[in-house]
């Protein structure tokens, strides 16, 4: 565990880039917003961290009071990181830098990574209402919990029940929603996305 750095300064924006301010930090919070994640699971959706940074970040981050570690019961038995309450109290600050940023993503470079559960964030920003949206690009499947107050905002993979909608769509339409430059009902109507479901938000989109 690394000692904590200050910037010293008498300043709540500067108290709070004391905690969460090194590199890497703000990027597991966006991993951990999903639930519990093992850390091979987060390793492997952060490309780019060596495993020594990444153990060090979690570890200061359990010092910080931002996430917990505990042990999956058998027959798992493999230690988890989660969120604490603090800790996801950063949810509108990943949500506001993730809507500054938009105008900073252009155009996909060869070396840019790419999971599709990183769509979740700015999906989730660009829908109304409450329930449990399925998710379906050529990259990958994730799910989102549109209005969730507690428990994991978004998950890899179909929704483990049945969704209130499922949104297909490809790579382009997600970039752009992510971009600002679309919105969801917008892409509906454009038929770049195509919606289905039952529930209530599926009916909104497609009536939008």
């Amino acid at each position: 565990m690394s000692p904590r750095r200050s910037y010293d300064q008498y300043c709540s924006a500067a108290r709070a880039l004391d905690v969460v301010g090194d590199r890497w930090t703000l990027l597991i919070v966006r991993e951990l917003l999903a639930g519990p994640r093992r850390y091979t699971d987060l390793h492997a959706d952060l490309p780019g961290v060596s495993t020594d940074v990444l153990a060090g970040r979690l570890k200061d981050m359990e010092r910080d009071g931002l996430t917990t570690r505990r042990r999956l019961p058998p027959p798992g038995a493999a230690y988890v990181y989660e969120l604490t309450g603090r800790g996801r109290e950063l949810l509108p600050v990943i949500q506001a830098l993730g809507e500054w940023g938009q105008a900073e993503l252009g155009e996909r470079r060869p070396t840019d990574a790419l999971r599709a559960h990183w769509f979740a964030l700015p999906v989730l920003r660009a829908l109304d209402g409450e329930g449990l949206v399925e998710v379906r690009l050529e990259e990958g499947d994730f799910h989102v919990y549109v209005g969730a107050a507690d428990g994991p905002l978004y998950g890899d993979g179909p929704a483990p029940r049945e969704p209130d909608a499922r949104l297909v769509l490809d790579a382009g339409t997600g970039t752009a929603v992510a971009q600002g430059k679309l919105s969801v009902p917008d892409a509906v109507r454009a038929g770049r996305i195509d919606v289905s479901g039952d529930g209530t938000l599926a009916k909104a989109l497609r009536e939008a």
